[in-house]
């Protein structure tokens, strides 16, 4: 049994986290959390749909067609931090002296790709101007240009885009003007999730950057409005301190900071299903703060967002049918069939085996279990090497199975089998969701009944200098919803336009 202090005790308090979670973390550790099962990866015609350009013209068409009547929210987990994004280049300052050598001398001794890519782009990032603009003396040397104009962009008295949440960097160049991701969303927005001349988001950010994402959008919510005619209501939340995870040494015990306190780690993106739990509306849209085009793609982008909509209304529709009948009705021998193959073929559902022998009161039971769940629409793209989630048929510890979206560290490599199911993998989930959080009443979902604890991470990490186990929740869009009613279609790549690198900027999708 894990002794608390008094300092201890109100540590928690202060997190809002209860000492049952704080032992079931430990427990967490005690146990490890068990690789998945794959069953299959899901591709086309099994498990993920595709569509025709008409059947995509008659869904963007369907949900056109519902928009006057619906509740929109368009919900941007944004609180990366840019200091990832600039991390090749935060080393290059620490291992490059243009005194000493040259820029193409230091690309061939180190091989540095990201630094060779960044200095022969640099006239095409959209930041170029404004840190030309500020640097006083001007090299000679290309070494010189490169160091002084990374330590202008980086450095804590100067631009400290390192500082900067992802959303409020310069991402496109259009003219004389630069645009941040941030406005890009309230532009994309008004394309798919305005309604009533109205469009809501909700963007998930740090404490510390509240007033930066304001103030950015006081400067860009009017020009977007001006440009639209589409007015914003824009609103934002934090990860709960609540959501942090407890960190343990290697013989699972609350690992100690150096000031004797427990250390607690924020519990990743699993935690802002809290932050999606709190939010109500017949369609949410998701989609990470990193993934937009500029604006010439901006229609595709949409018009892929409008199927996704079309196919969750439908299939929402004839669900909530469904709810409804056995609520209300007795149902039949024939209904109960028909109400099964819908869940079968258009929800993914799959049932035991034992589902034909049960009595007719067990067979609604388990189907009203079924419907009455949250739905999601995944956009899945076709794998061409970039990290991601894929989507699979899994079979979870109640041997149910379903289609999940699972990341490579939750599989068994070392498995022959399971490796070469990973390797039959065609498509991966590029954070592309639309979202149905309630049931047929109008009742939203309580969406924290849906998640499966079991599939969270356990990571190897240290603090001055010692070793400790972290804990990670299940990711928003895998454990955490693993029991909503799953669909995947797949989605053309550009829509896909994620900026994980500086230089990732340098790509097509961001060039206006």
């Amino acid at each position: 049994m894990i002794e608390l202090t008094d300092k201890d005790q109100k540590q928690l308090e202060r997190k809002g986290i209860s000492k049952d979670t704080m032992l079931g973390h430990i427990n967490t550790f005690k146990e490890g959390i068990p690789f998945v099962k794959l069953e299959n990866a899901a591709v086309i015609g099994n498990g993920i749909l595709k569509f025709s350009e008409s059947e995509e013209k008659e869904l963007s068409a369907f949900y056109d067609s519902k928009l006057k009547g619906l509740d929109i929210l368009k919900f941007v987990p944004a609180s990366g931090a840019a200091s990832r994004m600039f991390k090749a280049l935060f080393s290059f300052l620490g291992a490059y002296d243009p005194a000493e050598e040259t820029l193409d001398a230091y690309l061939s001794r180190t091989n540095d790709k990201d630094i060779k890519k960044f200095s022969e782009g640099l006239e095409r990032f959209p930041f170029y101007q404004k840190v030309m603009d500020r640097i006083a003396v001007k090299s000679d040397s290309q070494g010189e240009k490169v160091y002084g104009f990374i330590s202008e962009l980086l450095g804590e008295n100067a631009l400290n885009y390192g500082f900067f949440p992802k959303g409020l960097l310069p991402f496109h160049k259009y003219g004389s003007s630069t645009a941040t991701p941030f406005e890009e969303h309230l532009k994309e927005g008004a394309l798919y999730a305005g309604s009533n001349g109205k469009a809501n988001l909700h963007f998930t950010i740090s404490e510390q950057h509240e007033e930066m994402f304001k103030e950015e959008f006081k400067a860009a919510g009017p020009k977007v409005t001006g440009d639209t005619g589409i007015s914003y209501n824009v609103d934002y939340s934090f990860q709960k301190p609540s959501t942090d995870t407890l960190a343990v040494d290697m013989e699972n015990k609350p690992f100690r900071n150096e000031d004797g306190s427990v250390l607690f780690r924020p519990g990743g993106h699993g935690a802002l299903i809290q932050n999606l739990n709190e939010q109500d509306a017949d369609v949410i849209f998701i989609k990470n703060i990193d993934n937009v085009a500029v604006m010439k793609d901006a229609k595709a982008v949409a018009d892929s967002k409008k199927v996704l909509a079309g196919v969750l209304l439908k299939e929402q529709e004839k669900a909530f049918e469904y709810a409804a009948l056995l609520d209300h009705d007795n149902v039949d021998d024939t209904q109960i069939e028909e109400i099964r193959n819908f869940l079968v073929t258009n929800l993914n559902v799959r049932f035991t085996d034992d589902f034909d022998s049960m009595p007719n009161t067990e067979k609604v039971a388990v189907l009203k279990d079924k419907l009455n769940r949250p739905i999601r629409v995944c956009g899945m793209v076709k794998n061409e090497g970039e990290p991601g989630g894929g989507p699979f048929w899994v079979t979870n510890g109640k041997r149910e199975v379903s289609l999940q979206i699972i990341e490579s560290a939750q599989i068994d490599m070392d498995d022959q089998q399971q490796a070469d199911i990973l390797k039959n993998a065609t498509h991966f989930n590029p954070v592309d969701l639309v979202c149905a959080v309630r049931n047929y009443k109008g009742e939203k979902y309580d969406l924290l009944k849906f998640v499966d604890e079991k599939q969270g991470f356990i990571t190897g990490k240290t603090k001055d200098g010692k070793e400790l186990k972290a804990l990670e929740l299940p990711g928003l869009w895998n454990g955490a919803m693993a029991f909503w009613n799953t669909i995947f279609v797949e989605v053309p790549l550009v829509t896909f336009n994620p900026v994980k690198s500086v230089v990732d900027l340098l790509k097509d999708s961001h060039q206006a």
